[in-house]
């Protein structure tokens, strides 16, 4: 079997609750297990690797998680991890540029950034012009005290850079702008940002989109990052109410899957796929790309046949009939505006007409004002994370597909259907020439080379925020030292340890912990 169980909002977790659990449990209730560091999250205990695969795809196992192999997700620290020191070394402040994903990640970089440098993090700044013209901010979406709090074993966060009082006067501290590196190495920061720092005492780095290299060998620095993403950023509670409204509604029938629709111009334009499109089309595509993307010659047929273009809807739709899922599987589409209209929709709506999005779940008045806003990508976040299986139709540089494929993945190895386009890309290409037999079996037998939500190597050009494995996660009975999980009183003996800076008194506390921290 390749399966090990449920992990839905109904029934067993991840194949590892409870026996007669309640059989309906609220979203809050879910995000709040998975803002505990996992440390309550158990699983069965299998050998320290990759599970194997299975010769065949299986529809009904396909609504269950994936096997762990032994494996469960824990970000928390597993060496000696001491909390931010009374006085730091200064002020940081961060600007996130992109949509909400792309801002997830920088966040997360941010407060690694901060712990690196010793620095006190001011709540970073959602860019309200780059993507969505949405000035939410941070306040707006996310709980900033949940943040704080979560966080608190790592780094000192505050609101705004305070006034400084000197000679009776009251001064404000301005921090001096930096445009950081693209993928800046630890080195950096040690070095130009925090000598500027310590200079004017605040720095303002801007913009701060991929400004930290992902690929650090610091285990304990990734689980940072992992904390962040996973646990401290929690969205605001009417987020959180409507995404429960909307998933409720789904379950109210029984299973149903989530879709990222890719088909937007922004995509099609960046990956050069203009020759399905009529000749008025065509001239926006190219418009909108000469406008936003580096001169580059793009040729339609190289693209496709590498697997650099979208999925049409229609295309989706034949991997999920070739794979056995019939006309009655709810769908539930996260895409923005489809390019191309309802002429693309329509031979998908006819394979799998019982689609959804938010707007028709839940048509109240905050999502159809902000369906293209924060809120509206924040619900739909929500309501992909928590569905029994999620399709993202082109992960390449898609940020909103790459994020649920990590957090999925972290929340009890969710199943995730990801189409391999470039083995796919051949096949499609013979059924337009109007080669249709065994078109579902070599589908199949693409598809089964791919991996379907479980632990595997992450390997370049993948993203760690799309798969943390394994430095995020642990295992009872691990092979390998570095692969045990924290002590079930780590939240104690963080306690500790934060007691003690406030307290210097109690330096035997401290030693204690170390010791603790260490086993």
């Amino acid at each position: 079997m390749r399966r090990l169980g449920h992990h839905r909002l109904h029934g067993k977790t991840g194949g590892v609750g409870t026996k007669g659990m309640v059989a309906k449990l609220s979203i809050g209730v879910i995000v709040l297990l998975i803002c505990t560091l996992s440390l309550l999250f158990s699983a069965n205990i299998g050998g320290n690797r990759e599970p194997t695969r299975s010769s065949k795809i299986n529809v009904e196992e396909l609504w269950e998680s994936a096997e762990s192999g032994g494996w469960r997700p824990s970000s928390a620290p597993r060496s000696d991890w001491p909390p931010p020191t009374k006085e730091t070394n200064g002020y940081l402040r961060v600007r996130c540029n992109g949509g909400l994903n792309q801002q997830r990640s920088a966040i997360c970089n941010a407060v690694l950034a901060a712990r690196i440098m010793n620095a006190t993090l001011v709540l970073p700044e959602l860019d309200a012009n780059s993507f969505w013209h949405d000035d939410s901010g941070f306040q707006g979406i996310y709980d900033v005290e949940h943040f704080i709090q979560t966080l608190k074993y790592d780094v000192k966060i505050v609101g705004k850079i305070p006034d400084v009082q000197k000679n009776g006067k009251t001064k404000k501290i301005k921090a001096f702008q930096i445009r950081p590196p693209r993928d800046a190495p630890i080195d950096w920061y040690l070095t130009t940002a925090l000598k500027a720092m310590r200079e004017h005492s605040a720095i303002y780095l801007t913009p701060f989109s991929h400004r930290l290299a992902e690929e650090i060998d610091n285990p304990e620095y990734q689980r940072l990052r992992c904390r962040v993403n996973y646990h401290a950023l929690r969205f605001k509670p009417h987020i959180m109410k409507l995404s429960e409204s909307i998933v409720d509604k789904l379950r109210s029938q029984g299973h149903f899957m989530s879709i990222h629709l890719r088909f937007e111009m922004d995509m099609l334009a960046f990956a050069g796929c203009f020759d399905i499109f009529n000749p008025e089309e065509q001239k926006i595509l190219r418009k909108y790309r000469k406008e936003n993307f580096a001169e580059k010659r793009l040729i339609y047929n190289e693209r496709r046949a590498i697997g650099k273009c979208p999925l049409t809807p229609e295309e989706v739709g034949l991997i999920l009939r070739a794979l056995r899922f019939d006309n009655s599987t709810r769908i539930y589409l996260a895409a923005g505006e489809l390019f191309g209209g309802e002429r693309f929709m329509k031979p998908f709506r006819t394979l799998f007409p019982r689609l959804d999005n938010h707007s028709s779940v839940d048509p109240s008045e905050e999502l159809s004002a902000k369906s293209q806003g924060l809120v509206g990508s924040a619900v739909d976040y929500m309501v992909c994370l928590l569905s029994d299986i999620f399709m993202p139709t082109y992960d390449g540089p898609s940020n909103f597909a790459n994020n649920l494929l990590g957090h999925r993945l972290y929340y009890g190895f969710r199943t995730t259907i990801r189409p391999d386009r470039k083995g796919l890309a051949p096949i499609f290409i013979a059924r337009e020439k109007g080669k249709t037999a065994g078109f579902e079996k070599a589908v199949r037998r693409v598809m089964l080379k791919t991996n379907f939500g479980g632990p595997h190597k992450r390997v370049s050009p993948e993203s760690f925020y799309t798969n943390s494995w394994p430095e995020c996660f642990c295992q009872m009975n691990p092979k390998k030292s570095s692969d045990k999980c924290p002590p079930d009183n780590v939240i104690e003996i963080l306690d500790s340890r934060l007691e003690s800076v406030r307290d210097p008194d109690s330096s035997s506390q401290t030693n204690s912990t170390v010791t603790g921290l260490e086993r």
